[in-house]
């Protein structure tokens, strides 16, 4: 699964990377959520009503001023049904998590457990993903460079 998994991120990445002529990678801002992968092997039948209860927390989402999740649809190859890109956040303000509260309220959408047991009633498997990037090899490799001259000249 973890294999399946990486060969997917990696045509993904890949696939954005080749779009946009090899951008210059942008850091997450600081004070913002890093960026995440969720895969998702649904159970049989409920593919429509997962994709839905995406659609409706966006307006959560929305309504306090947050991004909206990213929905990629399995098309080719095994394994997954669905992956969500979850993109970077600014923590909301108290402002924010009243809007997204009232609006959650007014959805009639159920937090906790009740909100597990609801999830878990359409997901067969499910696999989480957290990474840094985008960057490239070569500023990877000049930050792991400065780290070994920095920890040789007893700087860390």
């Amino acid at each position: 699964m973890i294999l399946r998994l990486s060969f997917a991120l990696l045509a993904l990445t890949s696939a954005a990377t080749a779009q946009s002529r090899y951008p210059d990678p942008v850091p997450t801002p600081e004070g913002y959520s890093t960026p995440a992968f969720e895969m998702f092997k649904l159970a049989p039948g409920k593919t429509e009503e997962f994709i839905r209860g995406v659609a409706i927390w966006d307006q959560v989402n929305a309504a306090g001023g947050q991004p909206k999740t990213h929905l990629y649809l399995h098309d080719d190859g095994e394994g997954w049904d669905v992956m969500l890109y979850k993109p970077p956040r600014a923590k909301p303000t108290p402002e924010q998590i009243a809007a997204m509260t009232k609006k959650r309220i007014e959805l009639g959408l159920p937090t906790g457990p009740m909100y597990f047991i609801a999830l878990r009633e359409k997901v067969a498997d499910h696999a989480h993903v957290v990474m840094k990037g985008p960057m490239l090899a070569e500023s990877w490799v000049a930050e792991l460079d400065k780290q070994r001259a920095d920890l040789k000249a007893g700087k860390k």
